[in-house]
C-alpha cells in the first residue's frame, strides 16, 4: 500500500507543474502580454488615430514601414501566426483599451493554413464579426481589409486550394462589410497575380510582402483612412 501511495504521490509531483504550465499557455493563448508595456504608455499619452489588428503581416508592416505609423499615429497590433480567434481575445486589449478612431482588421491568412486546426469559414467570419461589433459599440470606425493573396503555404504544404479559399472568404467579408455599413479595405485586386498569389517581387515566401508589396498596402490603406477619417478644417 505504502509503494502505491509513493507511486501516487511522484505521479501527482510530475502532473502538478505540467498542468499548471498547461494553464499558463492557455492564459496566454492569445498573447496578450505581448502589448502590455507598450498600451500601457498610449493609455498614459496620446490615442492612436488607427490601430492596425492581425498576425504576421501587420507586425512585418510596422518593421518594414516604421515611419508610415509614426508619422500618420497609427497603431500595429499584429502578432506572427495567430489566428481569427486569438485576435479576437485580444481585441479589447489592444485596440478598444487605446481608444483608437478607427481600426483596420487584418485577419484570416492563419485561419486558411489551419494554424488553429481545420480551416471552418464560418468559424472565421464569426470570430471577425464579433470584433466588428465590439468596435462599433464602442464608437470606433471599422476598416475590413481583406486577406492579401496567397496560392500556398510552405510551413503548411498539405492546405490546397489556398488561393481560392481566400478569394472565398474576401467575398463573404465584402459582404459582412455591406451588411455592417464599414468600409472594406481590398488589398487582394490590385495585389493578386492570375494564380490568385503574390508575385515574387511582392512576397518572396508567397506570402509575407516584401517592402515594395507594404508601399502598395500602404497608399491603400492610407486613402481609405482618409475617406473614413476626413480631415477637420
Amino acid at each position: 500500500m505504502s509503494k502505491i501511495i509513493f507511486v501516487l504521490g511522484v505521479l501527482f509531483s510530475i502532473a502538478r507543474p505540467l498542468c499548471i504550465e498547461a494553464q499558463l499557455n492557455v492564459v496566454d493563448f492569445a498573447q496578450i502580454i505581448n502589448f502590455k508595456s507598450m498600451n500601457e504608455r498610449i493609455k498614459a499619452g496620446k490615442a492612436p488615430k488607427v490601430v492596425f489588428i492581425g498576425n504576421s503581416i501587420t507586425e512585418g508592416w510596422v518593421y518594414n514601414m516604421p515611419q508610415f505609423f509614426m508619422d500618420n499615429n497609427f497603431a500595429g497590433r499584429g502578432i506572427g501566426g495567430q489566428t481569427s480567434a486569438q485576435v479576437l481575445l485580444r481585441f479589447r486589449n489592444d485596440v478598444v483599451d487605446l481608444k483608437p478612431q478607427a481600426v483596420i482588421i487584418e485577419i484570416g491568412t492563419n485561419d486558411v493554413a489551419e494554424n488553429g486546426g481545420p480551416y471552418d469559414e464560418a468559424f472565421t467570419l464569426g470570430n471577425i464579426a464579433s470584433m466588428i461589433e465590439i468596435a462599433k459599440s464602442n464608437k470606433i470606425k471599422v476598416i475590413l481589409g481583406s486577406v492579401i493573396p496567397a496560392s500556398s503555404f510552405n510551413w503548411r504544404p498539405s492546405v490546397k486550394d489556398a488561393a481560392s479559399k481566400i478569394r472565398a472568404l474576401n467575398v463573404k467579408l465584402k459582404e459582412m462589410a455591406t451588411r455592417y455599413k464599414i468600409t472594406y479595405l481590398d488589398y487582394h485586386t490590385p495585389l493578386a497575380n492570375k494564380a490568385g498569389g503574390l508575385n515574387a517581387d511582392l512576397a518572396a515566401d508567397g506570402v509575407h510582402p516584401t517592402l515594395k508589396c507594404y508601399e502598395k498596402m500602404a497608399t491603400l490603406a492610407k486613402k481609405t483612412i482618409d475617406q473614413v477619417l476626413p480631415k477637420k478644417p
